[in-house]
């Protein structure tokens, strides 16, 4: 559905993005994700037709964005970080404004609007101006607006900015709720967004790909097994660093005369039997030996090398 390769972007000296790659296939829910000024927005916004790149190509459905702006437009919904909303208009009317720029026949207007409102559940606000809307129910018409023509593409950013988080979980849920019929790429910085809605993680820093993949494979991207002992010494250490294949020990912590000890090996190497009859042979009581499972958040630190902004 996406195709983006070798995708850079410079606002005079800054070099927004960098070499960007990534491919995004039909009924995917993927999360862009990188802290605040990692060019996340500007890759939408170049996705989306609103802004050029230096160089590099973007097809959408198979059609080179420079080349067909206005037909990638119309097999997206976009909803920008912040909706292009009017408070003085009626839900009702906003949503028919937009039928007529997105050139809706009139005759398919009522039941695309009443789809809309229906699937982002804004049936008992249609009457009311936007801007007396709370601000959960003026993201629910933001993506009313972005799904009434019915795009195959839909691209969010930042859908939960600023919410409450009673209404975090009502967008979310409305997300995965119309990734039913679209293929969803949403944009965030917040780390539990990604992990609560999408399938795969694409992480940008500074205008980087430094990972895409499942979030189930990022989590399995170490070599490491914990295993906790009912000792912790120096000579416990040294044992464990003389199996073979194994590069690393380190105690994680020591409590109660028990150690909890991180085991780093070979990644094509299981250390489980050696580490067992390791503890067997030396009486030791092993009450835990598995594999270290690392989170969103672990991966993402170590690719970020600290750098701050994601939550």
């Amino acid at each position: 559905m996406i195709e983006v390769e070798e995708l850079y972007k410079s606002y005079d000296e800054v070099e927004a993005l960098r070499g960007v790659s990534f491919q995004v296939r039909p009924g995917e829910i993927i999360g862009l994700l990188g802290p605040n000024g990692a060019g996340k927005t500007t890759i939408m916004k170049i996705l989306t037709g609103y802004l050029q790149q230096t160089s590099g190509s973007v097809r959408v459905d198979g059609l080179e964005v420079l080349d067909h702006p206005a037909a990638v437009q119309g097999r997206i919904g976009y909803l920008p970080e912040n909706a292009p909303l009017y408070p003085e208009l009626t839900v009702q009317s906003y949503l028919r404004m937009v039928a007529d720029l997105r050139a809706i026949p009139k005759a398919e207007q009522r039941p695309r609007l009443s789809e809309a409102i229906r699937a982002v559940g804004l049936e008992e606000r249609l009457n009311r101006p936007i801007g007396t809307l709370s601000k959960g129910y003026r993201q629910r018409v933001g993506l009313a607006q972005a799904i009434l023509h019915k795009p195959s593409i839909l691209i969010l950013d930042e859908p939960t900015n600023g919410l409450d988080p009673t209404q975090i979980v009502e967008v979310r849920h409305l997300i995965k709720k119309l990734a039913q019929s679209s293929t969803v790429l949403l944009s965030t910085h917040i780390l539990s967004e990604v992990e609560a809605t999408c399938g795969r993680a694409i992480i940008i820093i500074k205008g980087e790909v430094k990972a895409d993949a499942r979030l189930s494979e990022l989590a399995a991207t170490t070599d490491a097994l914990l295993t906790v002992l009912d000792t912790g010494s120096e000579a416990t250490l040294a044992a464990l660093a003389t199996l073979p294949d194994v590069q690393h020990v380190e105690l994680v912590s020591q409590e109660n005369g028990r150690g909890r000890y991180r085991v780093h090996g070979a990644t094509d190497r299981d250390l489980c039997p050696e580490i067992f009859r390791l503890a067997r042979d030396n009486g030791w009581t092993l009450s835990e030996l598995r594999k270290e499972v690392r989170t969103l958040e672990a991966v993402f630190n170590e690719l970020a090398g600290g750098q701050g902004g994601v939550q």
